[in-house]
């Protein structure tokens, strides 16, 4: 494979689709938000995206097969006024190029489904154990801007201090070159663990955007479990039981 592939299942008709998405990312709040998204409306699979911009490596599968790294894209026919693309993977980019040349196949894709608006998700590292459910964003414009912070959405100057880097970064900005519009919203995280609390937060934003209703059910009880892990390991910061524990502290997303 010397270039981007993308193998097609279905090309649905869609009404002002919006593409939202959620690859790999910091604490993979982006990640855990499109699959549950993806699990709970009963989207349907429409691409496969395979680049030799991703890792070069297989997936082994529960069975022992094994299959090529990917991205995918699923749609989701809305009752209200527009219908949804989800983008999700195994990775992103290993390169700076592929970043570059995967988010110009993305936008590619949304321009062909005549996608005017797109939000970006991931997570906001802040390194140390959060309480907050709080979601700061970035958008291309500041009408978006003025839009999101009705939802409860923060804008801060200069955060995040180091720009927002791949696929959800480029998403704005080049799409801002195509007059796509273009959100980025980020969960406050440690940035460190998988953090479902934080993918919840998101979730109640975007689902207030896109004026859907998602059963949360099953990020509430990861967060519940997680919850827990945090609470030990805080108990392992302050001193208050021994570093190592019968008890397994791994949390995989």
């Amino acid at each position: 494979m010397i270039k981007t592939t993308i193998l097609r299942t279905k090309k649905p008709r869609l009404k002002d689709p919006i593409l939202i998405e959620g690859l790999p990312g910091v604490g993979h709040v982006g990640k855990l938000v499109a699959e549950h998204m993806i699990e709970e409306l009963g989207a349907k699979k429409i691409m496969e995206i395979y680049s030799p911009h991703l890792p070069p490596q297989v997936i082994v599968e529960d069975d022992g097969t094994i299959r090529l790294v990917k991205n995918e894209l699923y749609a989701y026919k809305s009752k209200g006024k527009n219908d949804i693309l989800i983008l999700i993977g195994d990775h992103q980019s290993a390169t700076n190029e592929g970043h570059y040349e995967l988010t110009g196949v993305f936008l590619d894709i949304a321009e062909e489904f005549k996608v005017k608006r797109i939000y970006a998700l991931g997570g906001y590292g802040v390194g140390q154990l959060v309480e907050t459910e709080t979601v700061l964003g970035a958008a291309n414009n500041i009408k978006l801007v003025k839009e999101l912070k009705g939802y409860g959405v923060e804008f801060k100057p200069n955060e995040p201090g180091g720009g927002i880097v791949g696929a959800s970064g480029l998403l704005l900005g080049l799409g801002e070159l195509r007059g796509i519009d273009a959100a980025c919203l980020m969960g406050v995280t440690s940035g460190y663990l998988v953090d479902p609390k934080s993918a919840q937060a998101v979730l109640k934003v975007l689902c207030k955007v896109l004026e859907i209703e998602v059963d949360m059910a099953a990020l509430e009880e990861r967060a519940s479990e997680m919850e827990k892990i945090v609470a030990k390991l805080r108990e392992m910061e302050q001193g208050q039981m021994p570093a190592s524990t019968d008890e397994d502290l791994r949390y995989i997303g």
